[in-house]
C-alpha cells in the first residue's frame, strides 16, 4: 500500500538532489517558476526508481536555453517548435551527469484528424497539467518551495490504484487515441485498473486509433511488453477492442470452444507461455533489458491455430502446420507495425521452430539431430531454450514434468557437443575456396552443392580434419560425375 508520508519524504529528497537544485536557481535566478512534472513525481510517491528528470516552465524555449547553458555540459533542442530542451547537468558531489528535459507550459488542441497538435504555449502550471494523459501524471512539485500541484486527484488515484483521465475521457483519447495503448502499458506498468468510464471510452472510440501512425503503436506495443507483467494491458487491449485495430491475430486467439470438440484456450494458453517466457528470461538474465523479441515470439507463436483449425471424428483437434502459418502471419503483420527486420527474423523464426523440440520428447534423438537442431536455431537457440520451455502449460503433472526433463537433456547434450567439437562455429573444415582448388572448379552452383555435401558431413558426423574432407569431397564429386 502506497505510504503518503514516505512518498513526500522521497518528494523532498527529489526537490534536494544537487541537479534539481541547481536547475531550481538559475531559473529563480532568471525570474521564472520551474517544476518537476510527471513521471518523476508519480514516482517518488509510490517509491519506483526515477530514471529521467522532466520540468516543466512558463519560459520559452529561447529563454531556457540561455539559462540553462552556464549550468550544463550540453544541451539539444531537438523539440524547440514544441517547447522543449534538454540538457546534460552536472551533478558536482556525485561527480556524474543527469539528463534532464524542459517543456514550456502547454496548452495544445488537436483537430481530431491527425494526432499532431497544433502546438500553443500555456501560462499556467495547472493549464499544463490539465492537458496531460491521466490523473497520476499530472502532478508537478513546484521547486524550490516544494509545493505539490495536484489540480486532477492525481493522489488519491495513486492510493486507489486506479487510471483515470483529467478530463472527460471521451475528450482526451478524441484528441490523442494513442492515449488508450498508454492506458494498457501504464497499468501494465504500475498494477493499476483502468476506471469504468475510462475502459467505455476505449471501446467506444477504438477506430480512432486508424489515425495514429504504425511507428507509434509499435512504440507503445513494444513499451507494454518491456513491462514485467504485459498480460495486464494485453488483455484490457483486447476486452476494448483496441488490439483488433493493430494486432488482430491476438483476439483472434479465442476460438469458440465446441462442447464435442475438446482442445485448451490458445488466447489462455498464450497469455500464460507469455508469462513463463518473461519468469525464464529474468531468471536466466536477471540484469539485462527486457527481450521484445523473445515476448513478441511468445505473444505471437499460436497466431497460426485459427486459420489452421481441424475438428476431427471423434472430437479431436488438430491444428497442422501452424508453427509455420503462425511465421508468415507474423512477418506480414510485424512489417506493418513497422518492426526492424532483426526484430521481424527473430520473431518468425522462433515462431516456425517452437514446435521441434516436441519431436525429441517423443523419442531420442542422434547426435546428428541434435547438431541441425542447433545448426537451423542459430542465434536464436538461447530464445528457443526459453521459448520452448514455456509453451509447456499443461496441468498434467506427469507429461509437464518429463518434458521439462527432455528439455534438460537436450541442453546438456547440446552443451557436450559444443564442448567437444566447437558446436557454435558449425562450420565444414573447407571453405569455398579450397573446395574450387581441390576440385579444380571455377565459382558457381557446384561449389555451393559441395559446401552443403561438407556441412551435412559435419552434422551427422561431428568434426573432419581438412584431409579427410577432402578425401571425402573427391570421392562424392566423383560419384556426381
Amino acid at each position: 500500500m502506497l505510504n503518503m508520508a514516505d512518498g513526500v519524504a522521497r518528494l523532498g529528497a527529489l526537490a534536494e538532489s544537487p541537479v534539481v537544485a541547481t536547475l531550481a536557481a538559475a531559473f529563480t535566478d532568471a525570474g521564472h517558476e520551474l517544476s518537476i512534472v510527471g513521471g518523476p513525481v508519480r514516482d517518488a510517491l509510490l517509491g519506483r526508481t526515477t530514471h529521467d528528470l522532466d520540468f516543466t516552465t512558463d519560459a520559452r524555449a529561447d529563454e531556457i536555453l540561455r539559462i540553462v547553458k552556464p549550468i550544463s555540459t550540453a544541451q539539444w533542442d531537438v523539440g524547440r517548435e514544441f517547447g522543449t530542451i534538454g540538457a546534460r547537468v552536472r551533478d558536482r558531489e556525485k561527480g556524474t551527469v543527469e539528463q534532464v528535459e524542459v517543456t514550456t507550459y502547454r496548452a495544445d488542441s488537436y483537430d481530431g484528424v491527425t494526432r499532431k497538435p497544433t502546438v500553443e504555449f500555456g501560462d499556467t502550471l495547472e493549464g499544463d497539467l490539465a492537458r496531460r494523459d491521466f490523473t497520476v501524471n499530472a502532478m508537478a512539485l513546484r521547486i524550490p518551495d516544494r509545493t505539490l500541484v495536484d489540480p486532477a486527484g492525481g493522489v488519491e488515484d495513486l492510493l486507489a490504484r486506479r487510471l483515470r483521465t483529467p478530463a472527460d475521457p471521451r475528450v482526451s483519447f478524441g484528441d490523442d487515441p494513442l492515449r488508450m495503448l498508454r492506458a494498457a502499458r501504464f497499468s501494465a506498468q504500475l498494477g493499476f485498473d483502468v476506471d469504468p468510464a475510462t475502459v467505455e471510452a476505449m471501446a467506444q472510440l477504438r477506430e480512432t486509433l486508424s489515425i495514429v501512425s504504425p511507428e507509434r503503436i509499435q512504440g507503445e506495443l513494444v513499451r507494454l511488453l518491456q513491462t514485467d507483467d504485459p498480460v495486464r494491458g494485453i488483455r484490457l487491449l483486447v476486452e476494448t477492442g483496441l488490439m483488433d485495430q493493430f494486432l488482430p491475430e491476438v483476439p483472434a486467439l479465442r476460438l469458440e470452444i465446441d462442447e464435442h470438440h475438446h482442445h485448451k484456450d490458445v488466447y489462455e494458453h498464450s497469455l500464460t507461455v507469455l508469462r513463463q517466457t518473461i519468469e525464464l528470461e529474468q531468471a536466466r538474465t536477471p540484469d539485462a533489458a527486457a527481450d521484445v523479441p523473445l515476448r513478441l515470439a511468445a505473444l505471437l507463436h499460436d497466431i497460426g491455430k485459427p486459420s489452421t483449425r481441424r475438428l476431427e471424428p471423434g472430437g479431436g483437434v488438430t491444428f497442422h502446420h501452424h508453427d509455420l502459418k503462425g511465421a508468415r502471419l507474423a512477418r506480414k503483420r510485424l512489417q506493418a507495425l513497422r518492426f526492424d527486420s532483426d526484430t521481424i527474423g527473430s520473431v518468425t523464426q522462433l515462431i516456425e521452430q517452437h514446435l521441434r523440440f516436441f519431436g525429441y520428447a517423443e523419442g531420442a534423438w542422434t547426435d546428428s539431430a541434435v547438431r541441425r537442431y542447433v545448426r537451423d536455431a542459430g542465434p536464436e537457440l538461447a530464445r528457443l531454450h526459453i521459448l520452448t520451455r514455456a509453451d509447456v502449460t499443461t496441468r498434467n503433472k506427469r507429461k509437464a514434468g518429463r518434458l521439462a526433463g527432455a528439455y534438460d537433456d537436450i541442453e546438456r547434450r547440446i552443451s557436450e557437443l559444443a564442448e567437444q567439437e566447437e558446436l557454435n562455429a558449425m562450420r565444414p573444415a573447407l571453405d569455398g575456396n579450397r573446395i574450387q582448388e581441390v576440385l579444380g572448379i571455377r565459382p558457381g552452383p557446384d561449389v555451393g552443392k559441395a559446401y552443403r555435401y561438407l556441412l551435412d558431413l559435419r552434422l551427422d558426423e561431428g568434426v573432419l580434419d581438412e584431409e579427410a574432407a577432402e578425401q571425402r569431397l573427391r570421392a562424392w564429386w566423383a560419384a556426381q560425375s
